[in-house]
């Protein structure tokens, strides 16, 4: 057995608390630093995720009516603005909320859905 695998079995059989002190003296005796290499090694990793591609942005939104406030009638009202529902169905939709009032819209359409449903009291959220 050489000595090289003495000193690894030695190592192998040490508690993490001893494995940092003898990590701690190795440094002050040797005067190196344990946290270099890592660096150098994460160094790669970052650079290749910078590389990959981004997430392509989100072109379609869905505007969920997760609330409909106090102004329940001015909801309803918006929701047929916005939809080409009718008062029946447009009632089922505020009276069953949390329920999607558009489905894979644009964000600018999204956005402004989004805008107008809040200033009627509505609770909207965009996914």
């Amino acid at each position: 057995m050489t000595k090289i695998d003495e000193v690894l079995d030695s190592i192998s059989s040490m508690t993490v608390l001893e494995l940092s002190e003898l990590l701690k003296e190795f440094e002050e005796r040797f005067g190196v630093s344990a946290v270099a290499p890592m660096a150098a090694v994460a160094a790669p990793a970052m650079a290749e995720a910078q590389d990959s591609p981004q997430e392509e942005e989100k072109t379609a939104f869905d505007v969920l009516l997760s609330d409909i406030g106090e102004k329940k009638i001015q909801v309803i009202k918006e929701v047929r603005r916005l939809t080409s529902l009718g008062l029946k169905e447009a009632k089922e939709l505020v009276d069953s909320a949390p329920k999607p009032v558009l489905q894979g819209v644009g964000r600018d359409e999204a956005e402004a859905a989004k805008k107008a449903l809040e200033e009627v009291g509505a609770t909207i959220d965009l996914s």
